[in-house]
């Protein structure tokens, strides 16, 4: 069976389109099989979308897991002066993403596997719908490994069902040393913020 956090899905190609609609932006998307939610744009990226402050107007922001673009494509909207790295393991999304964006004229989105962005990137946001299913471990990787390039003053947003872990990963991240707190709660999601490690350092 194929999974969305392929880096080569199996599956074959069955182009389609969704809508995304929010009260300051309504976008047409690609997408395909293969890819996560292809059919309509998943409730707990909606949620996060309706639900996160305005990110930094400038600066290099970050949709973790970009899928076909839907909230890579809403950060670069809101904030047309900030560069937007739009990042996926599965290279069908990057390529769906990349599409997604030239047709939007949102010229400031990067779509890139993972390992494609350049290591000295740091990051004032980060955005991300993260793939649970892909298990803990994996999880706390990927999340170490992103959080970790978060400038000092960088927020992360997080949306995860409850069912699916997000009190255990908010303590996780605490933890960790990354200050995480529930900011909203929705239909069984939770949107985590997320600080920086040298933001809970500089705290009194």
């Amino acid at each position: 069976m194929a999974h969305y956090f392929e880096e080569h899905p199996a599956t074959a190609g069955r182009p389609g389109s969704v809508t995304l609609v929010l009260p300051d932006l309504h976008l047409k998307l690609e997408t395909d099989s293969g890819v996560f939610s292809p059919e309509r744009v998943d409730q707990g990226t909606r949620i996060l979308l309706e639900s996160v402050p305005p990110s930094p107007p400038e600066g290099d922001l970050l949709d973790l897991g970009c899928g076909y673009g839907p909230i890579a494509l809403t950060m670069a909207s809101r904030a047309p002066r900030a560069t937007v790295w739009a990042v996926d393991v599965n290279r069908r999304s990057v390529d769906l993403c990349a599409r997604n964006a030239r047709s939007a004229g949102l010229d400031k989105v990067r779509s890139l596997h993972v390992d494609e962005v350049p290591p000295d990137v740091r990051f004032r946001a980060i955005w991300s719908n993260p793939a649970i299913r892909i298990g803990k471990a994996a999880l706390h990787e990927m999340l170490t490994r992103w959080l970790s390039r978060l400038t000092p003053d960088g927020v992360a947003y997080l949306v995860v069902q409850k069912h699916l872990g997000s009190d255990s990963l908010q303590r996780w991240l605490n933890e960790r040393g990354w200050p995480a707190d529930r900011t909203a709660s929705r239909s069984s999601y939770r949107i985590l913020e997320v600080r920086s490690r040298e933001a809970a350092e500089a705290a009194p």
